[in-house]
């Protein structure tokens, strides 16, 4: 009729103006009148339409509030400012772990792979115009190989006069990763005493000759775990020898000789025992 329509719907982004010709005919058919009209396309804002993060993991052992990555949105109208929120819904499963300073993702506390290896959050990106969009991401916390923190030993003493290379007991490592391998040596430092008097086969710690507890009755060793990425840890272990009633090894006797016609029950000599 006299409605000017536009085909199809317009995009202010695509294109903002465009140019028309337009004939009115009278009821004769013949006389007409023609003319250009410039239509324009009034930019409306929109509604924000994506939001990515820069980075969606970070590192175990991160100091508190690191930052994880920042943020950008996606929206058909240019030079729109965003304001990012934790917001509630499906997916804010870790909002209470995560804070935003700016555009800037931040993790609240150090994490730790072996006590949560990622987190969820939902994300609401605003524009000046008070239009959203929300969005769910995982982050995910990148393992890192962590330095033993302990050494055990499982039996700390032995008996005297055991074979030489006898076993005093197994070590054994306390680490944050689960998994991991060790190998274990003598090092040199403080309490390393009585290194000398001992060797590491595997994870058995072994006395090299035989203990004597009339000798030396304990031990002073340092120890050292190192993991498959080189990390360690030292400690030191007093090593004690059980004392072992022992078979007697000889009998003196202070004197083998006695002069005749002394009286019964007369004393040949004093017996000791050692």
């Amino acid at each position: 009729g006299s409605s000017l329509r536009i085909t199809n719907s317009p995009d202010f982004e695509s294109k903002s103006s465009y140019s028309v010709r337009v004939r009115t005919t009278d009821q004769g058919g013949v006389l007409y009148s023609e003319k250009a009209f410039t239509i324009t396309i009034s930019n409306v804002n929109e509604t924000p339409t994506d939001i990515s993060l820069s980075a969606n993991s970070i590192n175990e052992n991160e100091v508190a509030n690191s930052t994880v990555g920042t943020f950008s949105s996606t929206d058909p109208d240019a030079g729109n400012t965003f304001t990012y929120t934790l917001t509630t819904g499906t997916g804010d499963t870790d909002n209470a772990s995560f804070s935003i300073s700016g555009n800037s993702l931040r993790i609240t506390n150090s994490p730790d792979f072996e006590t949560k290896s990622s987190y969820s959050v939902r994300i609401r990106s605003t524009d000046q115009g008070s239009l959203t969009y929300d969005k769910v991401f995982t982050i995910t916390i990148n393992d890192l190989n962590e330095t033993p923190t302990n050494i055990s030993l499982s039996a700390s003493a032995i008996n005297e006069n055991v074979v030489t290379n006898s076993s005093v007991g197994t070590l054994s490592t306390t680490d944050p990763d689960a998994g991991n391998t060790f190998t274990y040596t003598l090092e040199a430092g403080a309490g390393d005493t009585d290194n000398a008097s001992f060797n590491i086969s595997g994870s058995s710690l072994r006395f090299t000759g035989s203990p004597d507890f009339e000798t030396k009755s304990s031990y002073s060793v340092r120890v050292r775990t190192t993991d498959q990425g080189s990390l360690y840890y030292e400690k030191t272990f007093t090593i004690t020898i059980n004392n072992v009633n022992e078979t007697p090894t000889d009998i003196t006797l202070s004197a083998n000789s006695i002069d005749e016609n002394v009286a019964g029950n007369s004393t040949v000599g004093s017996l000791s025992t050692t």
